[in-house]
């Protein structure tokens, strides 16, 4: 049976409902790899709440650590700010060292993993992609007692953090390096670099004009995304919660993984709240279908689909 979207989907228009069996086996099968943008660690926060300070108990959206960074810095930007470019222009400030202390204290708090972490720390063998620097599909883990290894990016490095479920140390790994069974145990692949609330030592972010370029850089030696992984990209579904594709660096990032791992027999899916034309347009040539509704509605009709 073809895997490809409806001609419809492909030209941009969105369907109704995604595929909850589809998605659902895939999950379970490591057939489906999702990919969790901030929209995810958000959850169900209230469109009231505004983070303003680390001293929030919920984590900041894009435009909130922006305008944080933004005040901090006294970047000349006025709004609406630009995280990747307010996050250069404070590491021209104060430094890299200073910029990852900010970072540090945003997300080393002990934050509520959501729904959807808890969801998928409940499937068997899956690999999860994450760009948010959160811990918080490791404490979903941690909380359901299941095993899981970790990889992270590390910026300005040419190796990768590997942390195996039974090690209670990270050890260094080329890309080309690493030899871990995918479909053995859950995998967590920090593609964005990640926060150590134990250790800042280990911290890494890619947020910066320059951490991007360096980062691009890397896809096009193929030392970005480590070798092991790349059978699995080429193989399966792609399904993308809490994104939103306005940022050209997301864009530009996505566009090298599927010019890298060519993925015509496997269509993707994309879950949004809304999607603006831009966002349509540029699923629409990958072979991906936007679905318009919140991930909670998602995920509950989700675990619906399992009970029928």
């Amino acid at each position: 049976m073809s895997t490809l979207p409806p001609a419809a989907a492909r030209l941009g228009e969105i369907d109704s409902e995604p595929p909850y069996e589809l998605i659902r086996d895939g999950l379970a099968s490591g057939k489906v790899i999702p990919f969790l943008g901030s929209g995810v660690s958000l959850g169900s926060r209230s469109r009231e709440q505004h983070w303003t300070s680390p001293t929030a108990n919920f984590l900041p959206n894009a435009a909130e650590l922006a305008e944080y960074l933004d005040r901090r810095s006294g970047y000349p930007s006025g709004a609406p700010s630009d995280l990747t470019r307010v996050a250069q222009y404070f590491d021209g400030v104060a430094g890299r060292g200073g910029l990852d202390d900010e970072l540090h204290a945003v997300f080393s708090k002990a934050y509520t993993p959501t729904p959807i972490h808890y969801h998928l720390a409940e499937q068997p063998n899956l690999l999860i992609v994450t760009t948010n620097y959160d811990d918080l599909q490791e404490q979903a883990f941690r909380e359901k007692k299941r095993p899981f290894h970790v990889v992270t990016y590390r910026t300005g490095i040419p190796t990768f953090l590997f942390k195996e479920h039974d090690s209670a140390q990270s050890r260094e790994v080329h890309a080309n390096e690493m030899s871990l069974p995918v479909g053995d145990i859950p995998i967590v692949y920090k593609m964005h670099g990640a926060c150590d609330p134990a250790n800042n030592e280990h911290d890494s972010y890619v947020i910066t004009e320059d951490d991007y370029v360096d980062f691009l850089s890397r896809m096009t030696s193929q030392t970005a995304i480590p070798a092991v992984f790349a059978e699995p990209f080429r193989r399966s579904h792609f399904l993308f919660l809490g994104y939103g594709l306005r940022d050209w660096n997301l864009r530009v990032v996505l566009h090298k993984i599927w010019q890298n791992w060519p993925r015509r027999r496997y269509a993707s899916w994309a879950i949004q709240h809304r999607a603006e034309r831009l966002e349509r347009e540029f699923w629409s040539r990958r072979l991906l279908t936007i679905y318009e509704l919140t991930l909670d509605h998602f995920l509950e009709r989700l675990q619906q689909s399992a009970a029928t």
